[in-house]
């Protein structure tokens, strides 16, 4: 007989239907903040804590998901890590919004400009305001799921929300003179046309 508490048999079985059903988004959760020869280990320390407390993981498999990339959140927060996953995340926004449509045939330079525009906006927002976006668009947690990642209310995650697309939509509209220039004259066109 051991003395570890593994819970019964149906908790192996839960244990394995939850990693099979959420390991893939919290291996792309991490991804996305970490660089990825990191993502596999932050994702067994996950796992780990979510088998040594199975009895606090909620049963909705949403409800599971986000419990788990807040456990994820609080393991990357831990030591040096924290600072890669800004960096990581601002490389994956330019990756993710240059990759889009590049199997498309034909190539739009104002397509490619306002793409190196949003990433490069991205990177200049708080980290805070990342996280919150991120949590919604890519992730696709709804706002009281997102608040339970972050340890905040509903009410306060959309409010950071909605500071953080404000933020961002303003970087994005803070372009160089030269395009700010150029785009009146193009809605200009459009208009006449």
């Amino acid at each position: 007989m051991s003395n570890h508490d593994t819970g019964p048999p149906c908790g192996e079985q839960r244990f394995t239907e939850l990693f099979a059903e959420t390991y893939a988004s919290v291996l792309r959760f991490i991804q996305r903040r970490v660089h990825p020869s990191h993502a596999e280990d932050i994702a067994s320390e996950v796992f780990l804590v979510a088998w040594r407390r199975l009895a606090d993981v909620p049963e909705d498999p949403d409800d599971a998901r986000a419990w788990l990339f807040g456990v994820a959140r609080l393991t990357l927060l831990s030591g040096v890590r924290g600072q890669l996953r800004q960096q990581a995340l601002a490389v994956r926004v330019a990756e993710n919004g240059l990759g889009q449509g590049s199997d498309s045939i034909g190539f739009d330079p104002d397509l490619v400009a306002r793409r190196l525009d949003l990433a490069q906006a991205w990177r200049r927002l708080s980290t805070a305001h990342q996280e919150a976006l991120s949590l919604t668009v890519w992730d696709g947690l709804d706002s009281p799921r997102a608040a339970r990642v972050l340890g905040i209310s509903p009410v306060a995650y959309r409010l950071r929300l909605s500071r953080a697309r404000r933020a961002l939509r303003a970087l994005a509209e803070s372009l160089p003179q030269a395009r700010r220039e150029e785009l009146p004259e193009a809605e200009t066109s459009r208009s006449t046309s």
